[in-house]
């Protein structure tokens, strides 16, 4: 049965205020992580955000959070290869994954973020949800594929962010949404709803912390 990945919509308002309430509280860099032995303990919900190199990760995360600086982005794509963890209180562990689809990084270096990115997935239990963020002016590309293929492999159920929605035109951006949505009936792991944001216009932040707050 072909399932029909919706926009996610969120108009409840209880939700939307505990979504508030959560990011309004203490949001703290952690640590960031290149082995499997320094990972934080996992007694806590937690989730992770990955994307592709420039896909708007960081801004993302930081309109979510409503700090300007805790994620920052690499002025060269793919050497930033930590896995780097933020508290938000003692209630969960938000993972930001390193970018991936690079050109620039050293064979070796991608290699090993690999083994460390497939290692996290299947040996995570606390991990809830992985989001999937593709720029909604590209689609999702190969890269993307291969992650899916790992989230997939590791039974992480991932739910799909396009970024940058503000950028397309409607007509372009309609056409993203038909893609995406044809694609994700091939992914067992997916989500069955998309959620559309802009860290520059603030598109999709407030249902994305209603979603994530209402996580248990």
């Amino acid at each position: 049965m072909k399932l029909p990945f919706p926009l996610a919509h969120e108009d409840d308002p209880l939700r939307l205020e505990a979504g508030r309430k959560l990011f309004a509280g203490p949001v703290d860099f952690l640590k960031g992580v290149v082995t499997m032995d320094g990972l934080p303990p996992a007694d806590r919900l937690e989730i992770c955000f990955a994307g592709r190199s420039n896909v708007g990760k960081s801004s993302l995360i930081n309109a979510l959070t409503g700090r300007k600086g805790l994620a920052r982005a690499s002025n060269t794509p793919g050497r930033t290869q930590e896995i780097n963890y933020f508290a938000l209180g003692d209630r969960l562990y938000l993972v930001d994954l390193p970018g991936y689809g690079y050109a620039e990084a050293p064979v070796a270096v991608v290699r090993r973020w690999q083994t460390l990115l497939r290692a996290y997935l299947a040996g995570r239990p606390s991990l809830r949800r992985a989001f999937l963020l593709v720029d909604a002016r590209h689609g999702i590309k190969r890269p993307d594929e291969e992650i899916m293929a790992l989230l997939g492999q590791a039974a992480v159920t991932f739910q799909l962010v396009l970024t940058k929605a503000d950028k397309p035109r409607a007509a372009a951006l309609e056409k993203t949404i038909a893609a995406v949505r044809d694609r994700l009936q091939q992914e067992p792991a997916a989500y069955p709803e998309i959620l559309l944001t802009s860290a520059e216009k603030g598109t999709g932040i407030d249902m994305l912390r209603a979603i994530i707050a209402g996580m248990e």
